[in-house]
């Protein structure tokens, strides 16, 4: 691997001297103005005045906003028009925005958001699953269901039964870059926004619809976030908006981003939730029958809720071939945070469900719970057996049986299985635990419609190429791997192309960069808008030195044919000279996907990307506390486009999801106040978090689908290894009692303790 074929991250450089710049970083006009929101700090209630005169008259403060000052449509929702950019007559969550301060600076605008005298009259908040189920608070008439097979009878068939329920905590996304928007007036209403955005598209329509403008008036320009893990999919939306309106009425540009706080307390989260179970076996622990329930608490606003939970129920096999399934889901409303998109979108929690359930199964028979694993696994690819999921789609491309061979074998896990029970019986006060997780994880957008991107291409006539595409960077190197695909489709080097910030008026209608779909679509799209330009410019040399077309090569900035062989910028300026066409456009939308989120049933998925981790843990049984030792990970990339940036995001996913299994705790009181809003009361986990001994190996196979270079998309699927490090706590906790361990998630050291302790009274 040397660093010619796999190019560093294209920012690296700027990343590690602090050169990079941000949303905040953008030098503003001397006469910006500055934005901060006045928040609710009722859960639920009645406005019933609401007197500003005390921020009119705070320094430096310029304008205040309420709902009914906008001028058009209140609405910064990405779905169901239910969301309003400020409170209208009721509150719905502690940390909703009621009125907008717009001020000289950042500081004043804070302050003076802070001196508003606002009467509600409580209502009684909705705050919890129970209390949401007993409201029958919820987005859908009733729950959702998907199901195969005959459930009833095969579960009264079964040998074996068991039951139970556990509660999965929400996350928050902890982004380096906090939500930031800046807004620049132009001629005749146009808006040019500067936003930190994974969606770009979605900030054009939600600002256009605010100020009612044609989309085409408003350009929004994302040069790249510090960090987005879903959070800013949708929930940059407000500040987009208010900085536009604030700039429409001022004629001045507007500015705001949120502190870390108000980061906290505004914004939404992972979904938190709960998932019962009840399900038949046999003496191998091969499952007959399994019947799930989902209860996801929403928050107060639909936002992305629905297809979050959607997404749970499609992955609530993982990698398991269930005969026999009912999967119900309701989504809950509450007043709390409007959750939102994650990394995995609800897949996390789907896959975390079959795992408890694979790991209470093991634990019943007194079997490894690799064994159990293999067992239930789908038929491998070449198998010639057929397999379809719970939602009626074909698995054909399954190879999780020889991923999961290799990997026992390279970590040597049967013989440290052995060693830590003897470990465990001799040492009474900290228990080791090691465990086993696998992933299967599809990829596409599941609303079929998203799964489409375009892109922009420009060879200039000295032979240097822009591109620009829909997708955004947030530093997951995806303009590094679109680069190096344009490199590729050309024949140039690297150094020839370089990536722009993403640009509405350049691509227009847009995906987010999301469902780990960035470079597969818009990776495409770039090798289309090439292959384009490379025809033209091979039928012009055709034409020049008297050949068939499909005799000329690009290879290593050399283009050759019959009889002569020209450099690349000498024949991007003969093409510019004779009149042709060195831009272009392209366009990619997904194959083969078909899916009817109302029947449960199709093709959601164009493929399945794999993986598998196991993970190594030590546990103090007199406090709870607990270190990761080890972990060692096998992913499927396919034919990975670029090794290194792949395995940085196979890394950082390991332990962003072991943090969400471990540390990260959201804790709301009884009036709906969230109380874990800064880094000194929630937990991310830090580097000394990670294992001391982490390694990670790509698997060597192409993607079977007809993908950008036969590649696989690596955002999200390698956030489930973390399920691993929960899984190796439970495995340590059951060596402190005979009773199943029942860990909550997340498994912070108080929750382990209490485990241990309710594990040593069952023994008792």
């Amino acid at each position: 691997m040397t660093p010619a074929k796999h190019p560093k991250h294209d920012a690296a450089h700027q990343h590690v001297t602090g050169e990079a710049r941000y949303i905040d970083d953008i030098p503003t006009p001397k006469d910006a103005l500055h934005l901060a929101f006045g928040l609710s700090h009722c859960a639920a209630g009645e406005i019933l005045s609401v007197d500003l005169e005390p921020v009119h008259s705070a320094s430096g403060v310029r304008m205040v906003l309420q709902a009914s000052d906008l001028p058009y449509l209140n609405d910064v929702s990405p779905s169901a028009h239910d969301e309003p950019l400020l409170a209208e007559g009721h509150v719905h969550y502690a940390g909703q925005p009621i009125f907008i301060v717009v001020a000289d600076s950042h500081l004043e605008a804070r302050k003076a958001a802070q001196l508003a005298k606002i009467e509600i009259a409580r209502h009684a908040a909705i705050l919890t699953i129970d209390q949401a189920m007993e409201a029958n608070s919820r987005f859908e008439d009733g729950p959702r269901i998907y199901k195969k097979g005959a459930l009833a009878s095969a579960m009264s068939k079964a040998e074996k039964h068991l039951s139970g329920q556990f509660d999965i905590g929400g996350q928050e996304h902890f982004y380096l870059e906090g939500q930031a928007a800046l807004a620049l007036p132009g001629d005749q209403n146009d808006m040019v926004i500067h936003a930190s955005s994974q969606h770009p598209t979605e900030i054009q329509h939600k600002v256009a619809e605010a100020l009612n403008i044609p989309q085409h008036a408003v350009r929004v320009e994302v040069r790249r976030m510090g960090g987005a893990f879903g959070g800013k999919e949708s929930q940059g939306n407000a500040l987009a908006v208010a900085c536009a309106i604030a700039a429409l009425k001022t004629r001045r540009p507007c500015k705001m981003r949120y502190d870390r706080d108000d980061d906290f307390i505004i914004t939404g989260k992972r979904h938190d939730c709960r998932i019962a179970y009840k399900v038949g076996f046999d003496a191998t622990g091969r499952i007959e029958a399994i019947d799930f329930t989902h209860y996801f608490r929403c928050g107060w606003a639909q936002d992305l809720s629905l297809p979050v939970a959607d997404r749970a129920m499609l992955h609530a096999d993982n990698a398991y071939n269930l005969p026999n399934v009912r999967i119900t889901s309701h989504r809950l409303k509450t007043n709390t945070q409007s959750a939102t998109a994650f990394r995995g979108f609800g897949g996390p929690q789907g896959i975390l469900g079959i795992e408890r359930v694979i790991d209470h199964i093991s634990h019943k028979l007194g079997l490894d719970p690799v064994q159990v694993r293999k067992a239930n696994f789908y038929p491998e690819m070449g198998s010639n057996k057929s397999a379809k999921t719970p939602y009626g789609m074909d698995v054909t491309d399954f190879i999780l049986g020889d991923m999961t061979k290799n990997l026992l074998e390279s970590s040597c896990y049967n013989a440290r299985r052995s060693s830590i029970a003897q470990w465990n019986s001799s040492n009474p006060h900290l228990k080791r635990g090691i465990a086993f997780s696998p992933v299967k994880f599809g990829i596409s957008f599941t609303l079929t419609h998203l799964n489409q991107a375009g892109a922009l291409v420009q060879i200039y006539a000295d032979g240097s190429v822009l591109v620009n595409h829909g997708g955004t960077e947030m530093g997951q190197g995806l303009f590094q791997k679109v680069s190096q695909v344009a490199a590729r489709a050309l024949g140039v080097p690297q150094n020839f192309i370089r990536a722009s910030a993403t640009d509405t008026s350049k691509v227009p209608n847009t995906s987010a960069t999301a469902a780990s779909s960035g470079a597969d679509l818009n990776g495409m799209a770039v090798f289309a808008a090439c292959k384009t330009l490379r025809d033209r410019i091979a039928k012009h040399l055709a034409q020049s030195y008297d050949c068939s077309p499909t005799e000329v090569t690009f290879v290593d900035g050399k283009i050759t044919g019959p009889g002569f062989k020209v450099d690349w910028a000498e024949a991007t300026k003969s093409t510019y000279e004779n009149r042709i066409s060195l831009s272009s456009t392209g366009f990619y939308k997904t194959p083969d996907i078909e899916w009817d989120r109302i029947k449960g049933q199709g093709r959601p998925f164009l493929y399945f990307s794999y993986g598998a981790a196991i993970t190594e843990v030590v546990v103090d049984v007199l406090t709870g506390e607990n270190r990761i030792l080890r972990c060692d990970i096998l992913h499927d990339c396919g034919a990975s486009l670029n090794p290194d940036l792949d395995i940085g995001q196979i890394e950082g996913a390991f332990v962003q999801g072991a943090g969400w299994l471990t540390t990260e705790e959201l804790v709301w009181d009884n009036q709906g106040i969230l109380k874990t809003h800064a880094p000194s009361t929630y937990k991310i986990p830090a580097c000394s978090d990670r294992p001391d001994i982490f390694n990670i190996s790509l698997w060597d196979a192409k993607n079977p689908e007809a993908t950008v270079y036969r590649s696989k998309a690596v955002g999200e699927p390698p956030f489930m290894h973390g399920i691993s490090a929960y899984l190796a706590l439970s495995n340590a906790v059951s060596a402190c009692g005979d009773a199943y361990p029942d860990l909550q998630a997340p498994a912070t050291s108080e929750e382990i303790f209490n485990a241990i302790a309710r594990s040593k009274r069952s023994t008792a």
